[in-house]
């Protein structure tokens, strides 16, 4: 029988997108579940999604006064510097008030001036990185940190060889054992069983490519017989509505968000993503056949080196986003007509998923308050 753990009190901190937020959430259950005592505290930006998303998950989440810088000079540019020294401000006074054992950062604006506000402190922290190519905020905080949870090999390019802990990207608990659920989801969805269903999902903020490309070849999905579930994000949610409407389509779904992505995989028979982390996470989880969008629109071009780990292994087929509106639908009708294919992408990508990655990363933090 394990010893049970003591309450800690606990500051995580990050987002700005899905990709950030829900590992946070993971790690905050994973600690919940450990020691449901723990006091945690989630720190994030004014106006991103997180200050909706947090709540939701069942967590109190105070907002600092923070954004990125662009690439061009704009006013948000210009107010900066005073963004940052307001927003460290205030993160010491948070820390005052709530006496953490421990910070968590999990990239995005808001754990820059945690991180930096407690490490100065001396209070014990982590950051947890969740892509192949390390974001500019946990490169500067790695030397203040105690330990860097990651989830690819070879990222002491990045971060103090030292540091560094591979544990696989946290994901929501309810992404294991999706299997169990396929009649379940297909009636939230309000799904036929007898036909093959594509799920599209471009990250938590959309996809414009993605969403593009399915508009152009949607006429093709329908007439092949498959059913759609459509995750377009908010800009393209009333295109989106506008085609169902114009097919007359009982087999498209469009959701400006999906918040049960639990039941929106159990209904899946191939999924076209994005190559962000927690989506290539997740899809390792569920085991889902997938064709993967990298997009060219971050740094370092990392959602194709996340994407092509797994096309190495043949656990993933892969569109470059330039090619997309032509090649995106013809090459998922076609792989969701060969379940020999399915089967093999399948069995390939269940082998690199991380189930423990939460418990892993609550275990290091653990180490560190110790």
């Amino acid at each position: 029988m394990p010893k049970p753990h003591r309450p800690y009190r606990v500051i995580i901190s990050g987002g700005g997108t899905g990709g950030h937020i829900y590992p946070a959430v993971a790690i905050a259950n994973q600690l919940k579940a450990i020691s449901p005592e723990s006091e945690i505290l989630f720190v994030g930006a004014k106006g991103r999604m997180e200050m909706t998303r947090v709540p939701e998950a069942g967590y109190k989440i105070v907002g600092l006064w923070i954004s990125g810088l662009q690439r061009r000079l704009t006013l948000d540019n210009l107010s900066f510097p005073f963004k940052v020294l307001s927003s460290v401000r205030a993160a010491h006074k948070i820390i005052h008030d709530f006496k953490p054992d421990a910070v968590v950062g999990v990239g995005g604006y808001a754990s820059g001036p945690l991180l930096y506000a407690a490490t100065a402190r001396k209070i014990p922290a982590l950051i947890q990185e969740q892509n192949s190519y390390a974001g500019i905020t946990n490169k500067l905080l790695a030397k203040r940190v105690g330990k860097v949870c990651v989830a690819y090999p070879n990222m002491q390019r990045f971060f103090p060889a030292e540091k560094l802990v591979l544990t696989g990207n946290p994901v929501r608990s309810d992404i294991m054992g999706v299997q169990q659920k396929r009649q379940e989801a297909l009636q939230h969805f309000g799904l036929i069983g007898t036909k093959k269903t594509i799920l599209v999902i471009g990250g938590s903020l959309g996809a414009r490519t993605i969403n593009h490309s399915i508009a152009a070849g949607l006429e093709q999905i329908l007439q092949a017989g498959y059913q759609l579930i459509w995750q377009t994000g908010k800009a393209y949610i009333p295109e989106a509505k506008a085609l169902e409407e114009k097919h007359n389509a009982q087999d498209v779904r469009a959701f400006d968000f999906i918040k049960r992505m639990d039941l929106a995989y159990a209904a899946a028979d191939v999924v076209i993503s994005r190559a962000g982390a927690l989506s290539i996470s997740e899809l390792c989880l569920a085991g889902k056949p997938a064709v993967l969008v990298p997009s060219p629109n971050v740094a370092e071009d990392h959602q194709t080196k996340n994407a092509m780990a797994l096309v190495a292994q043949h656990a993933a087929l892969l569109v470059r986003d330039v090619e997309a509106v032509e090649k995106l639908v013809p090459t998922a009708l076609q792989l969701a007509q060969d379940e020999q294919e399915q089967k093999r992408l399948q069995a390939n990508i269940l082998k690199m998923g991380r189930p423990n990655a939460a418990e892993d990363i609550v275990n290091e933090l653990i180490k560190l308050i110790k």
